[in-house]
């Protein structure tokens, strides 16, 4: 081989097809070609030639060769600038049938950087003769086959391509044989070998031949395969089968190996003509994997799974062949005996998944179908229900049940039912299936909602803000969805002759009760509302609830002091002897707070004193009484300033002045108390003149506000721009006025002093009597006789009662 590859390079002119196609500046394509199987080193192409491209550039530009699977088929030689074979070609490994083998390289040099494309194809040399699968095969056939009969069909390969392929195919020798070529789709040619005379067996017993596949190469190579004939002797007998029909029967799912028939065929010939073996003659695919026949006993056995449900009857062909190439036929009909191996099958043909509870008994819920693949006992099927659930199962038709309500439902106590379909068949031993469906049992409003407790209290303090969340009401609903959607209603009832819900308003979502005025507990201590929770269902359902309120009370009221009364006009003293003894009661101060509990609990204290050694307070009775003996250098006008609070956080407190004359006369009282009258006739004229003041003030102003409105409207209506005027709206508050002695005052009030009297400018006095003592009302002009009286009207009976007695000045 090594030889005739030397020969091959000699004979073999190295030729280089060069296309250069100028794609740039730096890139250039050139094409060669080379036989096959050249040895290493040997020359292919001068690329630095052919490019045009001195040598030493190459070497300076650091030209190499790029492959693209990195073999090295192809090397440069930098040096001399020659491509030359770098390690042995082999095209029928290289490319197998693919022609044109070729191989793309790229050489690549830099500085600057030139990328050139290398083609080189690789050219098929004759290097592979074809050969044949075999190199020798045996044949048998008859003397008594005729001419024409097809023999064989056997082909060769060969890996080269192109004229080196597979040429033909010759015969020898061709006294009995002869061969036709023929050709596949795909080009590939084969030899059919035929008889072409008749044979005799005892002129020629064995026949060798050679047949000789030939290549179109040059030289031309070829592969031989020997075919050995053996002329057999003709047979004149067929075997004969005992019975012309079989019949067997056998269990489904019986084991493999079990016997299922013997077989038993008969030949007259002798010798080999005479030995018969056993085949399957027709038959499906399903049936050689379930059944065996063994060829020399003739037993049917079971090899794979019977199984009755998918087949019951099986026919098989038998053949029964003798050497001498007779042979005869026989049916084995084969019935299967069904045992009960499948469980009953549950089918849901129509379901629904919900159902309204108040859906009256009878009402189909779903449809099942129950089968049995198995026959006879074993295919009969009771289905059944689980207990102690209102649903019931009826047969319609035939393998058919139906599912339907058997009772009331109640989504409340029951949502959901897991139904479980029990199918039992009558098979021994029998076998049984359960199938279990979810039923989802749907809300109908059939439940009213129903509050967590039938009465609530709640307390709220006074002067709250509107607004304020005073308690909320929780109803329960045991529906679903839209149906236990509860909202909340106030039910309309008055309170003191106005609609409760100009009071209260209940969040229709939460149930939350809200305040929607400041609640004054003077006024009003207790609420009674009735709540109704009503659901989204239709139609609804409700229920009602009552809700207590209770306003607890707030300090918010000071003391108002019922005793001593002091007129407008006129002065009230309270007389004490000179003579008076130690803890002398000279008068007590009575005062009531409206507010309840501590926050109306009283307590009295001195604040004020002309002589503070003299007098003492009750704490908590308001007696005022003598801490001492009353002697002549005692003042005869006592001014005492009585401070009354009340227990509340904060505390709110009132003052009174009690005048007290230490005398033993009138007249000595009087001419002591003149001057004081005086004064407060003075502070009355002043005041009349400071209202009537600022009376013609407002007037002004408003008068001015009035006019300035009056413009705007008239410039807007002669622009005709429709829009709402942003003018401020300025309130005017009258002066408030307080106590000078800085006493408490009511908050939220306006407090107006007014001062009264029966007649300024005549004389009179009145007298009163508080307890056992004696009272006196003073006027300084007055000339009369004074009067006693035994008592005195309250002051609470009077709406204009002053919460604060001054002392008039």
């Amino acid at each position: 081989m090594h030889s005739f590859r030397m020969a091959r390079t000699v004979k073999w002119q190295v030729r280089a097809f060069i296309l250069v196609f100028l794609i740039d500046a730096t890139i250039c394509q050139i094409r060669y070609s080379v036989p096959e199987e050249m040895r290493k080193g040997s020359f292919v192409g001068n690329v630095a030639e052919d490019l045009g491209i001195d040598a030493k550039r190459l070497k300076s530009g650091g030209a190499r060769i790029v492959i693209s699977d990195s073999s090295e088929y192809i090397r440069l030689d930098v040096d001399k600038g020659n491509l030359v074979v770098g390690e042995r070609i082999d095209r029928e490994q290289l490319c197998g049938q693919t022609s044109p083998c070729s191989l793309n390289l790229e050489m690549i040099m830099t500085n600057p950087i030139q990328l050139h494309s290398v083609v080189v194809e690789v050219l098929d040399v004759n290097d592979n003769a074809p050969a044949f699968q075999e190199k020798e095969m045996h044949l048998e056939i008859l003397e008594s086959a005729l001419p024409g009969t097809e023999i064989l069909q056997v082909s060769a390969t060969d890996p080269d391509v192109g004229i080196n392929a597979l040429h033909g195919y010759t015969i020898h020798p061709k006294t009995h044989f002869n061969i036709k070529v023929s050709s596949s789709p795909n080009g590939h040619k084969y030899a059919q070998l035929y008889l072409s005379e008749p044979l005799d067996r005892e002129k020629e017993g064995k026949l060798l031949l050679t047949l000789t596949a030939v290549d179109g190469g040059e030289p031309q190579r070829s592969g031989t395969l020997k075919i050995h004939v053996t002329v057999r002797d003709t047979n004149d007998n067929a075997p004969v089968f005992m019975q012309s029909i079989f019949k067997a029967s056998v269990k489904e799912n019986v084991p493999g190996g079990t016997l299922v028939v013997s077989l038993s065929a008969t030949d007259a010939d002798e010798g080999i003509n005479g030995h018969v073996t056993y085949h399957f003659n027709r038959m499906s695919g399903n049936v050689a994997e379930l059944f065996h026949l063994d060829e020399n006993t003739g037993d049917l056995t079971v090899t794979g799974i019977i199984d009755y449900e998918e087949n019951k009857l099986y026919e098989i062909g038998v053949q029964a062949k003798d050497q001498g190439g007779q042979s005869t036929s026989t049916n084995v009909i084969i019935e299967v005996i069904d045992v009960n191996d499948n469980p009953p099958l549950i089918t849901l043909t129509s379901f629904s998944n919900a159902i309204a509870e108040n859906s009256p008994s009878g009402t189909t819920v779903a449809i099942i179908n129950v089968k049995d693949l198995d026959s006879g006992k074993n295919g009969k099927v009771d289905c059944s229900v689980n207990s102690n659930i209102p649903f019931a199962i009826h047969s319609s038709l035939k393998n058919y049940y139906t599912l339907v309500t058997n009772g009331v439902l109640d989504r409340e106590r029951n949502p959901v039912y897991n139904i479980t379909f029990s199918a039992v068949d009558e098979g021994s031993p029998p076998l049984s299936t359960n199938k279990t469906i979810t039923l989802r049992i749907a809300d109908v409003n059939d439940n009213a909602p129903i509050f967590e407790q039938s009465y609530y209290e709640a307390s709220v303090m006074e002067n709250n803000s509107p607004g304020l969340s005073v308690f909320s009401v929780k109803a329960r609903d045991s529906d679903s969805g839209q149906n236990a959607r509860v909202s909340y209603l106030l039910i309309d009832t008055e309170l003191n002759g106005s609609p409760i819900s100009t009071y209260i308003s209940v969040n229709a979502e939460s149930g939350v009760i809200q305040a929607l005025r400041s609640f004054d507990y003077e006024q009003i201590k207790t609420i009674h509302i009735f709540v109704k929770g009503q659901d989204g269902g239709s139609p609804p359902l409700s229920s009602n609830t009552t809700v207590r309120i209770n306003i607890e009370d707030q300090n918010d009221n000071s003391p108002q002091v019922l005793y001593p009364v002091q007129t407008g006009g006129s002065l009230v003293a309270e007389m004490v002897p000179r003579s008076a003894d130690v803890g002398y009661l000279v008068t007590k101060v009575v005062a009531v707070d409206v507010d309840s509990g501590q926050n109306a609990w009283l307590s009295y204290k001195l604040q004020k004193a002309t002589d503070r050694a003299l007098f003492e307070v009750g704490l908590q009775n308001g007696e005022i009484r003598t801490i001492r003996q009353v002697t002549d250098k005692d003042a005869v006008k006592q001014r005492l300033t009585v401070i009354v609070e009340d227990n509340g956080q904060p505390s709110r407190s009132a003052t009174v002045i009690v005048n007290v004359a230490v005398a033993d006369s009138f007249p000595e009282v009087l001419s002591e108390f003149t001057e004081l009258t005086h004064d407060k006739e003075y502070n009355d004229n002043l005041t009349f003149y400071l209202v009537l003041a600022l009376a013609v003030v407002s007037f002004l102003f408003i008068t001015c506000l009035v006019v300035i409105i009056s413009v705007k409207i008239y410039r807007w209506r002669q622009s005709r721009i429709l829009y709402h005027s942003n003018l401020p709206v300025i309130p005017y508050y009258p002066p408030r006025y307080s106590d000078t002695l800085g006493t408490g005052t009511l908050p939220h009030v306006y407090n107006y002093e007014v001062c009264r009297t029966t007649d300024s400018r005549k004389s009179d006095c009145k007298f009163g009597r508080a307890g056992s003592q004696n009272v006196l009302i003073m006027d300084p002009s007055s000339t009369g006789t004074m009067q006693r009286i035994q008592s005195e009207k309250s002051i609470l009976d009077e709406p204009d009662s002053p919460l604060e007695v001054r002392t008039l000045t």
